[in-house]
């Protein structure tokens, strides 16, 4: 990784090193749907794990007296998310499923946004030792919110819970109908009405992708410009060791850590929220008829 003649490598090299992921095999085309981005796949397996523990040990430890302090921050989440969901969708029976699972992707995405406040080379370089050892490359990279895979398998994820409620809510053929009929309407006249079906299916389809796409590319955005800001500031750090004057970078990678660090808990929590909310708005637009 380091270029001949130095002693480490350049800020090019670092960076371009921390974004490859550690995969299955190496990505030959921009699409390329046999890669599988292990690194993001066992960081969310774990992450998931660890979120389902945590709901799992507030409602076991739930008591009807006085709330622990644990028990009363659960208790904000959930009354939080369940007055979104309140808002937005208007059957009761859809939100004893949509609420919890709109709990479960907040805390989640909440914990995969939350590895972006880890030292940028403390797991990487545990890797550095452990994984060429088993025999694995050495590359790894710890925020799989970061990875656009990991977006958009959750924002198609979504879309396919609206796809299963707009059959559900309205049926096979009246969901068929609305995509035919919204949103400019229809015709008496036969050529008109085809024309309009055609113009009004295409229609619902951009809108569809583009729901989709927006809402995985929102996530994936905010957060990998917040991994590459925390790795300039790691640069920081790096060029202490190799300057004269490295007390200053030094000092302005602790100032600047610091202080993105302090901002970033508000961005991570604030797009966990924004992923939420979007789901629920999506859902909760599947049981409206147009």
């Amino acid at each position: 990784m380091a270029a001949e003649g130095t002693t480490g490598p350049t800020p090019g090299e670092y960076i371009r090193h921390h974004l490859v992921h550690l995969s299955n095999k190496k990505q030959e085309s921009i699409i390329d749907f046999s890669v599988i981005n292990i690194d993001s796949v066992v960081v969310n397996i774990i992450l998931g794990a660890l979120v389902c523990w945590f709901l799992w040990s507030a409602a076991r430890k739930a008591t009807s007296g006085v709330p622990g302090r644990f028990q009363a921050f659960v208790e904000l989440l959930v009354e939080m998310v369940d007055t979104q969901a309140k808002g937005v969708i208007h059957n009761a029976q859809s939100r004893k499923l949509i609420a919890p699972m709109a709990l479960v992707v907040f805390c989640w995405v909440f914990m995969m946004n939350f590895m972006d406040l880890l030292p940028v080379d403390l797991l990487p370089a545990i890797w550095h030792v452990a994984g060429p050892a088993m025999g694995f490359p050495d590359y790894l990279r710890v925020v799989p919110s970061a990875d656009l895979s990991t977006t958009l398998g959750l924002s198609i994820s979504v879309l396919l819970m609206c796809l299963f409620y707009n059959i559900k809510i309205k049926g096979l053929g009246g969901w068929t109908h609305e995509l035919v009929t919204a949103p400019f309407g229809t015709s008496k006249n036969p050529i008109w009405a085809l024309l309009l079906g055609v113009v009004n299916f295409l229609m619902q389809m951009i809108e569809f992708v583009a729901k989709t796409v927006s809402h995985g590319m929102r996530l994936f955005g905010n957060m990998f410009a917040g991994e590459l800001v925390f790795m300039l500031i790691a640069l920081l750090g790096g060029f202490a060791a190799l300057s004269f004057s490295g007390a200053l970078f030094f000092v302005g990678h602790l100032i600047a850590g610091t202080i993105w660090a302090l901002f970033h808990i508000l961005v991570i929590t604030l797009q966990a929220f924004i992923f939420m909310t979007l789901a629920l708005i999506y859902l909760g637009q599947a049981h409206d008829a147009h």
